[in-house]
C-alpha cells in the first residue's frame, strides 16, 4: 500500500471521484502491523476503491483534522467529502474490515 507522503497528495487523492481509502497509522502500532497481516487480501476483493497508508503521528493537523481518535483508522472519501470513518476499536479484524467496506 502506497503511504501518502504530503499534505497536498493527501488533498490530491480525497479531492478524486473515485472511493480513496486512507489507513491512518503509526509505526509502533501493534494493531496497525497486525491489520497489515490481512488488508492486502481485502485490497483485492475491491478494485472499485484506491488504499493508502497515512502515518498519524506525521500529519497529526490532518488526523485531529478528521477525527482520528484511535489507530487503525480507515477513513473513506471521495469528491473532497469523508464518507466513512472505521474507528480503531472496530478495525482489527478481517470480518469487521470486509462488513464496513461492503457497506459503502
Amino acid at each position: 500500500m502506497e503511504r501518502v507522503q504530503s499534505a497536498e497528495q493527501f488533498e490530491q487523492l480525497t479531492q478524486r471521484d473515485q472511493f480513496t481509502v486512507i489507513k491512518f497509522d503509526t509505526t509502533w502500532c501493534p494493531d496497525c502491523k497486525n491489520l497489515d497481516r490481512f488488508i492486502g487480501d481485502i485490497i483485492a476483493e475491491h478494485p472499485d476503491k484506491e488504499f493508502y497508508a497515512m502515518d498519524a503521528e506525521e500529519f497529526q493537523p490532518i488526523a485531529e483534522a478528521n477525527q482520528v481518535r484511535g489507530i487503525p483508522s480507515l477513513l473513506v472519501y471521495k469528491n473532497g467529502e469523508k464518507l466513512a470513518h472505521l474507528h480503531s476499536k472496530f478495525a482489527k479484524t478481517p470480518g469487521q474490515i470486509k462488513e464496513y467496506l461492503e457497506s459503502l
